[in-house]
């Protein structure tokens, strides 16, 4: 007998409900450690963050912080143990104090004097004491976007923008109010990036400002227009370093510029052509820089991740892994708070977890946890534990305590804020699945299993390709999450093809240049191998990816009517289009090379050229504002395969960007999709949303 899907209430709203735990924070002497958690608001429209205590001994109940409310983000701890985070809440009546030109009393009548700008909602830095007295301590005009603090000095570094012609913060009000009285909000652009996701670039520039206890802040330089707010302040809060981001004439190489935190000047910059470097960070003792160091795929070069350390007196990069390439992605460096101490942990992909590393002094790296993914982490002040937040496959993100020094150790779970306790019974299981590609390179992908899929019930499969491509189906995920298809009766296939990370530098050769090449023969093999197992019914199969993953179901749909049904979510359709039209233009054309030129792997990776060879129904989701992936692409796709007569469906959500972000647009995504799937797959009637 046929296993069918069930009728069992909706998992998609369960999981849409779910609070997020989203960072982790510890204080400078290990007493506190504070998680964000974010909930959905009263209208269940967006996620709003609020701030919670978790006992780092596992021993009290979490609770929320004192004085915090929703919308409070990004928290990290003062010198003085305060707790500073990001707000957009209001002004309180009584005053307080802000720093931007100059000290003021908020209840002054003249808001330009403040730089508020008529604003007292846009986003600032404030402080809050263990006992939940409230401080904003950092005000800017058009509002705070990132900041960073010095670990035993009070200087504070901050992310906020001047609008062109604007050489000080004054000035940048005044023009700021001129445009918001003329209502105008044109932006005039020239040879720089206009947008980034789903966000239009500018108008102003963000800079990085550093403001210290013994007066206004101190504008330390431009990010460029694309800056993306990472900073770090040494120790002692003496110097200021910051990433300046790539620009037209170099866009594959971006700047870590050193400032002297007091007067701003540039003490050093350093870069390396063809490079870039994202989260700078500072060891215990001032004197080196630690950052992620990048090279992206090109032409003739596959993608390359390291850690490296700078000398700040001679400006001389080491490279701190250089003969560790069993995998490609170490995520950020966290360094020991010990001066003298150069130990350095970090998180990196391998073979479906992302484990806790740590690199000794002599270059020594030792894989710390056995399994699961990790992120956020923290360090006691002596060296000797971590914090970290742990998720898995089948399990989101929790708070884990983890021995800084032990090898393939299971974390320990601390209690969990309110609402975030395990999620109860999975309709399900998970387990692996392994072959060979057909270069002989080993593979292997995660399968949820439904409950009472057996040989006697086969369950239908989807297969789900990850985004990326540069990733890995390694982590907890919201969006694209296996365990509504599962409560549905389906199993899930999440594959890591060619170009996925954790499987070193081979899998990045192995697929460089053809995104339509060996990633679909992989794909394809994976879905074999799963198909060889008794309890999976391999008539009835569907495809469905994001971004990256979107471009693999477009390829897919050309190369083959195996599958019943194909869902692409924001993916590329006509290469060449695309390559004009995404804010990621010069990355692009590293890969694919100038169109005009160069057409090779245009010719041979574009799934548009195919179209007359698509007979699968498609469903294709995008998102209005999505800049990654214009949404021309979905457009074309959808005018193509009228005109050669495939059944297609378009579910538009004009106000999304790249993903699905949205708690009520999140559960109409997984009800279409379900109900599309269950249609052409196991033959349902079709079944239209209610608010669709």
């Amino acid at each position: 007998m046929e296993y069918a899907p069930s009728d069992a209430p909706a998992f998609h709203d369960l999981l849409t409900a779910r609070p997020r735990l989203t960072d982790l924070v510890l204080a400078p002497d290990g007493s506190r450690l504070i998680a964000s958690v974010q909930s959905i608001d009263v209208e269940g429209t967006k996620y709003v963050p609020t701030l919670w205590e978790v006992d780092p001994s596992g021993e009290r109940h979490p609770r929320l912080v004192d004085g915090s409310g929703q919308g409070d983000l990004a928290p990290a701890f003062a010198a003085d143990g305060r707790l500073l985070f990001l707000s957009a809440r209001e002004i309180e009546a009584s005053g307080t104090k802000v720093f931007d030109t100059k000290v003021v009393d908020t209840k002054a009548s003249d808001t330009k004097a403040s730089g508020a700008s008529g604003d007292t909602r846009s986003v600032a830095l404030w402080a809050l004491s263990e006992h939940g007295e409230t401080e904003q301590i950092a005000h800017h005009p058009g509002g705070v976007t990132a900041f960073t603090v010095a670990r035993g000095a009070g200087t504070v570094a901050y992310t906020a923008g001047l609008l062109p012609g604007a050489a000080d913060v004054e000035t940048h009000a005044r023009l700021l109010d001129d445009r918001h009285g003329a209502k105008v909000n044109a932006i005039l652009y020239g040879a720089t990036s206009a947008r980034a996701w789903g966000i239009d670039l500018g108008p102003g520039e963000p800079h990085t400002f550093v403001l210290r206890p013994d007066g206004g802040p101190v504008d330390a330089g431009s990010q460029g227009l694309a800056g993306t707010g990472d900073m770090a302040l040494s120790p002692d809060g003496s110097l200021v370093a910051y990433t300046r981001a790539a620009t037209s004439r170099a866009p594959d190489t971006n700047t870590v510029v050193i400032a002297d935190a007091v007067t701003g000047a540039e003490r050093r910059t350093l870069s390396r052509p063809g490079h870039q470097y994202y989260r700078p960070v500072f060891t215990a003792d001032g004197s080196r820089l630690v950052c992620q160091r990048q090279r992206e795929e090109t032409y003739d070069t596959e993608w390359t991740v390291t850690h490296v350390a700078f000398d700040l007196d001679s400006g001389e990069e080491t490279d701190l892994l250089p003969e560790f390439d069993d995998w490609p992605w170490p995520g950020p460096a966290v360094c020991s708070p010990v001066p003298g101490d150069a130990t350095v942990w970090f998180t990196g992909d391998e073979r479906g977890h992302c484990p806790v590393f740590r690199r000794d002094a002599d270059g020594t790296v030792t894989r710390l946890t056995a399994s699961g993914a990790h992120a956020s982490l923290c360090v006691s002040p002596d060296g000797s534990t971590l914090y970290a937040l742990h998720c898995t496959i089948d399990s989101p993100p929790r708070v884990v305590r983890l021995d800084a020094t032990m090898a393939d150790q299971h974390p320990t779970f601390l209690k969990a804020p309110g609402g975030l306790g395990p999620l109860g019974p999975l309709p399900g299981t998970v387990t692996e699945v392994h072959t060979r590609a057909d270069d002989g390179f080993p593979l292997r992908a995660w399968l949820a299993l439904p409950e009472g899929a057996s040989a006697e019930r086969p369950a239908p499969l989807i297969v789900v390709p990850h985004g990326g491509p540069q990733a890995s189906w390694n982590t907890w995920t919201w969006q694209w999450n296996p365990w509504p298809f599962a409560a549905r009766g389906y199993a899930v296939l999440l594959p890591d093809p060619a170009l996925s990370t954790g499987y070193g530098q081979r899998m990045q050769e192995r697929g460089r240049g053809q995104y339509g090449g060996q990633p679909y023969r992989d794909l394809i093999a994976l879905t074999d191998a799963a198909l060889a197992r008794e309890d999976l019914d391999a008539d009835r199969t569907g495809l469905a990816g994001w971004s990256y993953g979107g471009y693999l179901a477009n390829w897919t749909a050309t190369r083959t009517d195996r599958f019943k049904a194909i869902v692409t979510h924001a993916g590329m359709w006509n290469l060449e289009s695309f390559h004009n039209d995404t804010d990621m233009h010069a990355y692009f054309q590293k890969i694919f090379g100038d169109p005009r030129t160069r057409r090779e792997r245009y010719e041979a990776n574009s799934p548009h050229l195919d179209v007359a060879r698509v007979t699968t129904p498609m469903l294709i989701v995008h998102g209005g504002k999505d800049y990654r992936v214009p949404v021309g692409q979905a457009l074309a796709l959808h005018n193509d395969l009228q005109k050669v007569g495939v059944p297609v469906r378009f579910l538009y959500f004009p106000d999304e960007s790249h993903g699905i972000g949205a708690p009520n647009h999140l559960r109409i995504m997984y009800e279409t999709v379900l109900n599309f799937f269950d249609h052409h797959v196991v033959g349902r009637e079709w079944k239209r949303p209610a608010l669709l």
